[in-house]
């Protein structure tokens, strides 16, 4: 008995021992959540009852080069509901519908939802907001928010890009920069009950957003808007495809404009131009038309198409040329018209051909057989050779996502027809940006530069964080080969096929193209002008493209007058005056006269008619006897010494 007693009391004093531990190791733990830890759950528990609304950092501004803010921001609102907040669903749904002018049902289907905040509509104006945060409506939530904004519509569409509705950027330099200009959302933290409800008088928490950095580019709204114009102008008389042109510094790459005609409106991105509609509704298309459709109108010719571009590569046949030394400007040529290379007849733009002519004459008369004849002395080797070094190979690098490559021939398929065929820019395909970057190099000394747009990012409080740099690559050309080119590049403008790009007191230098598209006989061309001025240190390079016109489809005849139209206004712009010879000045005090319209005249009533108010030469091209279309246009302001050229039927 006694035995069994002392066990009793020993069992006893043991559960009271593990009890007292048991009580110290709680005790402890109480302790040690109360004293040490008390912070990191007191925050777990604020979490739990606690409601996260975001708050949209203000996305960061462009800017042209002058400062000119070319994608802005404008305060909207974003309306929201918590159902558990609500405390009369039919009124918010009547309000909301009634004042977002919503479907009924769509209203319905977001406040009825068990959700812990469901967004009705973003985007919504400051004044339309105002009107809903004036009702009180238990449950609706009202937040400020940020739309992008264009302030000039349609400038340089393709080129600025737009955002989509969670401010990311969707094309262009807004999605190119996208990490600089988006920022970073702010929050606003709102204690709840277990149910869901706002606590009374309870403080928000609000951290705050921290808004993009601005980007600086080089875009000129002026030149812009000179080169837009001109577009649209010649867009307009030539019922063309598209128009498009770029003008960039070839010092260093810096893009001034790029056009694409027609631009389509940056604040209404998906709503469809006539143009890419060509007579369709839109509300009628099925969503695999529509994205067709939205992609063709959004996608930025200059960077992601590839042409032939025909004869302005002479610039690059020429400079390989000269500086492998197979060619002279002394050396002479003959063109009967044509040239066969091995079973092949290759045609001369002039049917008679050009006779017998040197070098020089050669490049101002944009003779077929010469060049044929001068890339044929490189060799396929040595061409493919300067395709690589003046770039041609590998994409440009610009700034812009999107852009396409070259599609050339391996070396072990070029034969003597292919070399002769490239040799006047057909069978390979290159970018618009490709061909500048050349002929930059060509032009300014021999370096390689890289086309850009961005030049730097600056901060919310103005400060640059970051100074933009593009690579380049001296020694490209040779400084005499460039000299040279210069030289003979300003002869076509002046004496050559590209004198409709002369304008008086300046010195332009360039190189007019005429390209056919695939497939051949198609009767859809490309005409085009490469230009830049000063022609002996040149700070601005233009390319005009004017793809499918109709009608007259020659570089030389309806693109160079639109780059020398461009140059005519951006030269003095830039700081860049004329200084006229002693026969400009003479022909610059002539009268002036607008041109009459001689369209649907005969041939000898247009020429009395040109002769009535013309010093100048009258050119007729074709065999008929009715003009069928002329240059320059009907109205135009010309000096009583300007030529004209008269297309029969």
């Amino acid at each position: 008995m006694r035995h069994f007693l002392s066990y009793q009391k020993r069992g006893l004093l043991l559960i009271i021992v593990v009890l007292v531990a048991g009580m110290l190791v709680i005790a402890g733990r109480l302790a040690w959540f109360m004293i040490f830890v008390t912070d990191r759950y007191a925050e777990r528990a604020r979490e739990l009852h606690e409601r996260e609304r975001s708050i949209k950092a203000e996305r960061g501004l462009i800017y042209d080069r002058n400062g000119v803010v070319l994608a802005d921001n404008k305060p909207v609102c974003t309306i929201s509901v918590i159902h558990n907040q609500i405390t009369d669903a039919e009124e918010v749904i009547a309000r909301l519908s009634e004042i977002l002018e919503l479907p009924e049902a769509t209203v319905r289907k977001r406040v009825e939802k068990y959700s812990s905040i469901e967004r009705i509509r973003s985007n919504v104006p400051k004044e339309t907001a105002d009107k809903i945060r004036d009702l009180g409506l238990d449950g609706v939530m009202v937040d400020e928010d940020y739309k992008r904004f264009y302030p000039y519509g349609t400038l340089a569409s393709r080129v600025l890009g737009f955002t989509g509705s969670d401010n990311q950027g969707i094309i262009g330099l807004e999605v190119e920069y996208d990490k600089f200009l988006q920022g970073t959302p702010g929050t606003i933290l709102t204690l709840t009950t277990a149910h869901g409800l706002e606590l009374e008088n309870a403080a928000e928490n609000r951290i705050e957003p921290v808004n993009g950095n601005h980007l600086h580019t080089s875009l000129d709204i002026v030149i812009q808007q000179y080169a837009e114009q001109a577009a649209e102008k010649v867009y307009a008389a030539k019922s063309a495809n598209r128009v498009s042109i770029i003008v960039m510094n070839p010092q260093n790459g810096e893009i001034y404009a790029m056009v694409n005609v027609p631009e389509f409106d940056l604040n209404e991105p998906y709503v469809l131009t006539e143009a890419v509609l060509g007579g369709a509704v839109q509300s009628e298309l099925d969503e695999k038309q529509l994205n067709e459709k939205l992609n063709t109108m959004w996608r930025n010719p200059c960077i992601s198409d590839t042409y032939e571009p025909g004869s302005s590569f002479k610039v690059i046949t020429a400079t390989a040329a000269l500086e492998e030394g197979v060619v002279r400007l002394t050396d002479r040529f003959f063109c009967p018209g044509y040239k066969t290379v091995e079973d092949r007849t290759i045609r001369c733009h002039k049917v008679g051909g050009h006779g017998s002519e040197d070098f020089k004459q050669g490049i101002m008369n944009s003779c077929n057989p010469v060049f044929m004849e001068i890339g044929a002395r490189v060799g396929a080797e040595r061409f493919l050779y300067y395709f690589n070094k003046l770039g041609l190979t590998s994409r440009s690098g610009v700034d812009l996502p999107g852009e396409a490559n070259s599609i050339l021939h391996k070396l072990e398929n070029i034969k003597a027809v292919e070399l002769a065929t490239m040799s006047f820019g057909q069978s390979f395909q290159i970018s618009p940006l490709q061909l500048l970057r050349a002929a930059s190099a060509v032009v300014n000394g021999g370096t390689l530069i890289t086309p850009h747009f961005g030049i730097s990012i600056e901060n919310a409080e103005g400060k640059t964080i970051k100074t933009l740099s593009y690579g380049e690559t001296p020694g490209a050309v040779s400084p005499e080969t460039s000299q040279t080119m210069r030289e003979l590049l300003e002869a076509v403008v002046a004496e050559g096929t590209g004198k409709r790009a002369y304008i008086a007191g300046f010195h332009i230098g360039g190189k007019t193209a005429t390209s056919e598209k695939l497939p051949r006989r198609s009767g859809r061309y490309i005409a085009s002008f490469l230009g830049f001025a000063p022609a002996a240190d040149p700070q601005v390079m233009v390319l005009v493209m004017i793809d499918e016109p109709e009608g007259i489809y020659y570089g030389g005849t309806i693109a160079a007058p639109v780059a020398g139209e461009i140059l005519e206004n951006i030269l003095p712009y830039l700081g860049i005056h004329p200084d006229y010879s002693e026969e400009e000045l003479k022909e610059y005090e002539l009268g002036t006269a607008a041109v009459p319209d001689l369209v649907g005249k005969t041939k000898k009533e247009a020429k009395a008619i040109f002769e009535a108010y013309s010093k100048g030469e009258l050119y007729l091209i074709g065999e008929g006897e009715t003009v069928w279309e002329q240059f320059p246009l009907a109205g135009e302001t010309v000096n009583e010494n300007s030529d004209l050229i008269l297309y029969l039927e």
